[in-house]
């Protein structure tokens, strides 16, 4: 008796294991697909991967630490042009330039999809709540986001890490406190159409409470809409990490594309002529944020047909 009920456990497992199988092939299935309609989206998951591939096995491809400071024959090897041994050259301080740009993706890719997260949870539930309860709920939550929209955006951001100290994690904050602002008025206003559907009055009369009908009804209408906005601040977050680690607020300890930039402008890179320093970390700020534009104005193009055709 307790050899069939073993046997009937794992037959049953083994069911569950083949059908969660087909349902992420199927979810797989539909992702490819869905990259493959938008030639923007395309390019801007091209880019992601790549950089997500390079963060990944970042110590496997940069060839030196990059806070190590480089001897050869006892003498520092500080400002050297790029060479075999130095694909894009040394720092004023003989560090690997391209073992820091190679290491400066982890801190991007860190803040970029953790400030995208915060953005699609707070901005969402903002909306959600606002559009939703509307009267008193959404009168307050509509103040709480015209006083942020009145807050300008980096000076904020550099206050704010100025005042908590330098940090990635104060970064993320930072942002995280003012980027959900144009999230929560879209999906606000999506919600106050979907609220008034058939499926949704069918729901009130059912008896599902409001948080069933919030969390079940709607937010799988607006959840694209709020992924929309979390790729596109990605890339804000991404460069307003750069700005602000350039400008001398960034954390000193974590090499960024931003900390590079601001290490060659004070070591007057510019003026030496030495492009092979601040040129790869400008154009890799450059490819992140345009991916995040791309996969945004792509994925509106699939949600909206109607944009192609204006």
């Amino acid at each position: 008796m307790g050899t069939d009920a073993h046997v009937k456990m794992n037959d049953q497992k083994t069911v569950l294991q083949q059908s969660l199988g087909r349902k992420l092939g199927k979810q797989l299935k539909a992702f490819i697909r869905f990259i493959k309609q938008d030639t923007f989206v395309l390019v801007g998951v091209i880019i992601y991967a790549f950089l997500i591939l390079l963060a990944i096995f970042a110590p496997l491809i940069a060839p030196h630490d990059p806070h190590e400071m480089i001897q050869t024959d006892g003498q520092l090897m500080f400002n050297q042009p790029p060479s075999k041994d130095h694909w894009l050259g040394t720092t004023n301080m003989g560090r690997d330039i391209f073992s820091q740009l190679v290491y400066g993706v982890r801190p991007a890719l860190l803040v970029g999809f953790t400030a995208a997260f915060l953005v699609v949870v707070v901005g969402t539930l903002i909306g959600l709540f606002a559009g939703y309860f509307r009267g008193i709920v959404d009168n307050l939550l509509m103040r709480v986001t015209d006083v942020a929209f009145g807050i300008p955006f980096e000076p904020f951001v550099i206050v704010l890490v100025a005042f908590m100290g330098a940090s990635i994690w104060n970064i993320v904050l930072a942002m995280a406190l003012l980027l959900w602002r144009d999230t929560a008025r879209v999906i606000r206003s999506q919600v106050l159409t979907v609220r008034e559907r058939n499926f949704v009055e069918a729901a009130k009369v059912s008896g599902a409470s409001h948080l069933r009908i919030l969390f079940v009804q709607i937010a799988p209408n607006i959840l694209p809409l709020s992924f929309l906005y979390g790729s596109l601040a990605m890339g804000w977050a991404i460069l307003t990490e750069a700005a602000v680690s350039f400008l001398g607020f960034g954390d000193p300890t974590v090499i960024s594309w931003g900390y590079m930039l601001q290490d060659a402008y004070v070591s007057q890179a510019l003026s030496r002529g030495a492009y092979y320093w601040f040129l790869p970390p400008g154009i890799f700020i450059m490819l992140a944020v345009m991916a995040g534009f791309y996969i945004g104005r792509g994925s509106e193009e699939i949600l909206y047909p109607r944009l192609k055709k204006q």
